[in-house]
């Protein structure tokens, strides 16, 4: 991108221009926000890329002959444009519109999943190729399928993988939370778009917290940018205690952002559970000083005030899910490694 003048977009707005190494913003509203913490366009960039590091990420691009490899030729390849948000990369002097670089199909989605020579080939002979599979992020192999006007990313997952995923959307349900939609596939997992094509723009934690994981500072961040979220974040971070999810980072949560005037709405719908409760095998009983009971226990004394937002549950609620998954699993081992954790968590 060097000595080259380039427009940040949202839809049909111009929002910044980066020119050798200089942001300048023109509307700081609907500035996507982690260039409101950093001022660098090219490392916004890097986080919209695929992980290069996915064997069927090496494979697609292939396919695609994409002759630069690097994270932000990739995502220039389809004007760093996503599913999930309005924002995109015009080059100066370019008559692009949104409608020319917004993603209406895909064929590349099951060569992005599966790997297979058959998708491989069939990609590579696609008359197009504008995917969004260059701008699908995660370490783990997945794709998007434009299914009945709806996109639905569709992520490889072995049976306990889709158990946990699947218990993990159904105990939040019951507990009333906002949680992205899942269904079983063969093979993988299936989860509904819940911008609905970008008709709210996703912001991820990384825009405003980097790498920090801090519950506390979260919490404090959250306060500042969109206090209404607090609630859900409280209780997402519950559910991740409860169902021993160590892979809660600031690339799989975030807030949802209104496109046409940028206001935050509140926390996005909780998603991407594939290392929680029985996927990596069956944990040991907790203790005390489990690490995620420690830190949410540390957040409950650091904010009394939120435990009203702790739902509660019982064993019944959970045998109840278990059952309605009908998957077989360990059936009492995993009730009793839920209900002791959250036997754990200092209600009062």
């Amino acid at each position: 991108m060097t000595d080259t003048n380039y427009n940040i977009m949202s839809k049909d707005t111009l929002v910044a221009t980066w020119k050798d190494k200089k942001l300048t913003v023109v509307n700081d509203t609907l500035l996507p926000l982690y260039l409101h913490r950093v001022h660098n366009a090219d490392m916004w960039l890097e986080t919209r890329a695929i992980d290069s590091h996915r064997a069927n990420s090496r494979l697609l691009k292939k396919a695609l002959h994409l002759e630069e490899k690097n994270d932000i030729s990739t995502v220039m390849y389809v004007n760093a444009s996503t599913i999930t948000d309005t924002y995109w990369i015009k080059p100066a002097g370019i008559g692009l519109t949104y409608t020319d670089v917004r993603f209406i199909s895909n064929s590349f989605s099951t060569l992005a999943l599966k790997g297979t020579y058959t998708s491989f080939n069939r990609a590579a002979n696609s008359k197009n190729s504008r995917t969004p599979e260059l701008t699908n992020i995660g370490s783990y192999e997945k794709g998007w399928k434009h299914r009945d006007g709806k996109w639905w990313l569709y992520k490889a997952a072995n049976l306990k993988e889709q158990f946990s995923e699947l218990f993990t959307y159904e105990l939040g349900i019951a507990l009333g939370m906002n949680m992205a939609y899942y269904e079983r596939g063969d093979g993988h997992i299936k989860t509904l778009d819940f911008t609905n094509g970008a008709s709210v723009n996703f912001e991820p934690a990384l825009a405003f917290m980097g790498e920090n994981e801090n519950y506390p500072d979260t919490v404090k961040a959250l306060h500042d940018l969109c206090p209404s979220a607090i609630p859900d974040y409280m209780k997402m971070i519950f559910l991740d205690t409860v169902i021993a999810n160590p892979d809660r980072h600031t690339g799989n949560f975030g807030l949802l952002r209104d496109t046409d005037t940028g206001k935050l709405i509140g926390l996005a719908p909780v998603f991407d559970h594939n290392m929680a409760l029985i996927s990596r095998g069956y944990p040991n009983k907790p203790k005390k000083n489990d690490m995620l009971i420690s830190l949410f226990n540390d957040l409950l004394r650091k904010y009394p005030k939120y435990r009203q937002h702790i739902p509660s549950f019982n064993r019944q609620a959970v045998e109840k899910i278990i059952d309605k998954l009908n998957i077989r699993v360990r059936k009492q081992d995993i009730i009793d490694l839920v209900i002791s954790r959250y036997e754990l968590i200092e209600k009062v």
